[in-house]
Order: structure tokens, then sequence, then C-alpha cells
């Protein structure tokens, strides 16, 4: 008998002919997140994954495994041959730690058919051999406190605990996109939920040194690290944007500063993801949260651009947002107090309701062509 990791995933085993794609990509990651662990061994049968790793790694396994997005469920199971008298010893040595009055079931599910007991079977007789074993027990069939899991496959597998996965796709199986990232609560999570939708995060940091730090460099560095127990390794470019900025401050309407950052920042996340072969760009945007965020600066913002942005935090409202970043652990850096350059230079009235016209005509009183080859030329470029 071994302890072994069980390993459900969902969505993706109804993808029909390309199921294999998916399957094989999951186990990829999987592989990738275990990476480091003693013994790792992985084996694939009918809906499931098996995985076996040494004794004093397993509980970080464990840890590790409910962050791969593609993963619906895990359990610590024991598994052993298909032999009905030893099903019976291990359910009963599994449920002896009860000792006081619980309620139990026994679930099982017979996979080979080839097994002399139908599931029905297997659920009434080791539920009765539990009975006589153990005076703490009762069945209960509706709402018991404890479910004992009987799976009979190529070998039997038991446990009596299911851990809650990510769900979503494997990570690059919907190719790559674009992270607008800017250091606040918002852009982190956008990331997140995008690579749940199985795309690889590239991510851009634009940094105005100096009037950012390079404690906020440091602080979008440690935000990319965190982010990278869900999404994967991650590239992450620092561009600067000192010039543009002062540029735009010269020689624009002050009430269109930041709209034309915005439209800046998208026209060089955009030459990076062509580079990049990413196929979107990725913004932590929603509705109305601040003046460049309105319906309208929007579309002006979404002019700047061919490739289409993804804003996954669209309808959301900020405690939502937060919710999620504290669930992920970035919420802690996130508000650290560095400034990112979407805080400096911003004006006192910005334009809410802006007409594209007006912005283009703003837009020609500076070389963005330049502005921006430049930027990419001297960006930092990160590989974790």
């Amino acid at each position: 008998m071994e302890k072994v990791i069980l390993v459900r995933y969902g969505e993706i085993a109804l993808k029909g002919l390309n199921k294999s794609f998916f399957i094989d990509m999951l186990l990829k990651n999987i592989k990738a997140s275990l990476k480091g662990l003693n013994g790792v061994k992985l084996e694939k049968i009918q809906g499931r994954f098996i995985i076996r790793v040494a004794l004093e790694d397993f509980d970080r396994a464990l840890d590790l495994l409910r962050k791969v997005f593609g993963i619906v469920s895990i359990s610590e199971a024991k598994a052993f041959p298909n032999d009905f008298e030893q099903i019976k010893r291990v359910a009963v040595n599994m449920m002896e730690c009860i000792n006081e009055d619980t309620t139990f079931k026994v679930e099982a599910r017979r996979a080979n058919k080839g097994f002399s007991l139908t599931s029905m079977e297997i659920n009434n007789e080791v539920g009765g051999h539990l009975l006589d074993n153990n005076q703490y027990l009762k069945v209960d069939v509706k709402k018991p406190e404890v479910k004992l899991y009987i799976e009979v496959r190529e070998k039997t597998y038991m446990y009596s605990s299911i851990l809650q996965g990510l769900g979503g796709l494997p990570v690059g199986c919907s190719g790559k996109g674009v992270l607008m990232l800017s250091g606040g609560i918002d852009s982190p999570v956008a990331g997140y939920l995008m690579a749940k939708r199985g795309v690889e995060i590239i991510a851009v940091h634009f940094h105005s040194f100096p009037y950012t730090s390079e404690r906020a460099r440091d602080k979008v560095i440690k935000l990319t690290e965190i982010m990278q127990d869900y999404t994967g390794p991650i590239k992450l470019y620092i561009v600067s944007f000192t010039d543009i900025q002062q540029e735009l401050l010269l020689s624009c309407n002050e009430r269109y500063t930041t709209l034309l950052m915005r439209r800046i920042m998208m026209k060089i996340a955009e030459r990076i993801a062509i580079a990049e072969e990413a196929k979107a760009l990725i913004s932590g945007e929603s509705l109305a949260q601040v003046a460049s965020q309105t319906m309208e600066s929007l579309i002006v913002t979404d002019n700047a651009v061919e490739l289409p942005v993804y804003r996954p935090l669209i309808g959301m409202d900020k405690n939502e947002i937060i919710d999620i970043s504290q669930k992920i652990d970035t919420f802690e850096t996130s508000i650290l107090p560095y400034e990112d350059c979407c805080t400096v230079f911003v004006p006192k009235h910005p334009e809410t309701r802006p007409k594209l016209e007006k912005i283009l005509i703003d837009e020609q009183k500076i070389d963005i062509e330049h502005l921006i080859q430049e930027s990419i030329n001297t960006a930092e470029i990160i590989t974790m």
C-alpha cells in the first residue's frame, strides 16, 4: 500500500477531440509546479492523474497543486491492489481515529467493471463492516459528517477528504497575453484571472525614475514572483516612461495627459506583444473606477491599438477585486506606498468624457514614434 495524490480535472474533460492537448498541457504544468521536490512521479489514468512524491515533500506538493489552473480537486489517497478483503481492512484503518459518535457514508465508484462487486454492493458491504468494527459510527446517507471514498480502477484508491483546486484551464493553452502591470491592486488580479482561462502572461511595467523610486520597481518584481505561483514563469518588461511623461507635460493639454499616457502605454505594450507573438493586451481597468476608465475614456485608449484588450475586472467593484487579491496573496504587496508612474503628474481636472478627435489632434504635438521606440530599446527584461 502506498500514499499518493489523486488529481481531478474538470472543464478540460469536455474538450472533445482536443482533450489530449489540454491534458498534456496540464500535465506539463503540474511537472513544472513540482520541480525541485523529491521522488515525483506522475501517472495518467482514466479521468485522473496519480502523483507520487517523497513523504517529506508530500504536504508541500498538496499546497503547490492547489495553485495549478486546470485542477478541480485533489485528494490524499491510499493505493493498493483490487482485493475486497484489503478494501475492508484499509477502510477500518482509515476510520479508526473516530472515537466519538459520528455519522458517515461510503461512496464507492467501480470504474473497473471487471471487479466482482458493483458500486452499490461495495457501499453496503464496506459500510456494514465499518459498523461492525467501530462502535462510534452511524450511517447517514444524506448529510454525513464523514465520507469514505473508494475508487476501484486499475488499483483501489481510498480517501476521506477532497481539497478544492482552482479549476479553469491549463496556463498556455489559450496563447499569450501582455499584462499591463502597474503595481496596484487591480492588475495582478487581472493577470490571475486571465491565467485561469489558460493565458500565458507576459508583463509590462512602466517606470518613471526618478519620480518613481527603485522600491516601486522592486515592488512590481515581488508581485510578479507572487503571481508566478499561479501563472507559471512570467517574462517582465520594465519600460522607462519618464521622457514620455515629461514630453506630454510640456507639449499637450493637461486635461488629456492621463489619456495620452494610457494610449502610449497601449502602443508600447502592443509592440512588445507582437514581438512576443502574444494575441492580446490585458488591463486591470474597472468601468468608471477612475477618470481614465469611463466608457468614453476606454474607447479612446482602445483606439490606440489593433490587438484586443481584455479587461477581466471590468464589471467588478473594488471590494470584489480586493477579495481576490487577498486570496492570491498580492494585496499586502500591492498596497505598499511606493508610487507608480500613473500616480505622478496626475492632472487636477482630468477629462472624463473625451472626444477622440481632440485627443488625436493633441497627440500629434509630440514625436510618438521616436519616444515609443526609445522606451522599447531601453527596456529592462527580467525572466524569472
